[in-house]
């Protein structure tokens, strides 16, 4: 199993749009780098869905691949604002995966808690000038990030 760090501005969706959703396709990535993680996923990998572009950002919840990465079709719609004319069907650039939900935490990971704790030093969301929307964790930020949030939601 693969762990991962997707990020989303809660304007444009949020964790609470995905419980209620229960699970929708993650489209609209257009950052190479990115996609070739998401091209990396696997159906059963866990992500943690951080909100980003928030006062403060943080993560929110958590949420399973449930399905490989397919091609984008938004970047095929012309009239979509994720539409990219170099990307076609026989030649498709970008991907999305289906992500279900798992839990939304009841208070936010955020990231000055993220920053304050040393197992996670490593973060790629962590460096400055980061702008990923898709990063890899390994198996022991997955645990310290739940550690966070398990003794965030006993407050």
């Amino acid at each position: 199993m693969r762990y991962w760090i997707m990020k989303c501005e809660p304007s444009v969706y949020s964790i609470t749009d995905l419980e209620r959703d229960g699970e929708t396709s993650w489209e609209g990535v257009r950052n190479y780098q990115a996609r070739n993680f998401m091209r990396d996923m696997r159906v059963g990998d866990q992500a943690f869905f951080y909100h980003s572009n928030a006062t403060p950002p943080g993560v929110a919840g958590t949420m399973t691949i449930q399905s490989p990465a397919t091609p984008d079709p938004f970047a095929f719609d012309p009239s979509h604002r994720y539409y990219d004319p170099k990307s076609t069907p026989e030649r498709p650039v970008w991907v999305s995966v289906t992500v279900r939900h798992q839990r939304t935490f009841a208070h936010l990971v955020h990231i000055g808690q993220l920053r304050g704790t040393d197992a996670l030093s490593s973060l790629i969301i962590l460096r400055p000038g980061n702008r990923l929307s898709v990063t890899p964790i390994n198996e022991a930020e997955w645990q310290a990030i739940m550690a966070l949030a398990d003794s965030s939601d006993r407050r």
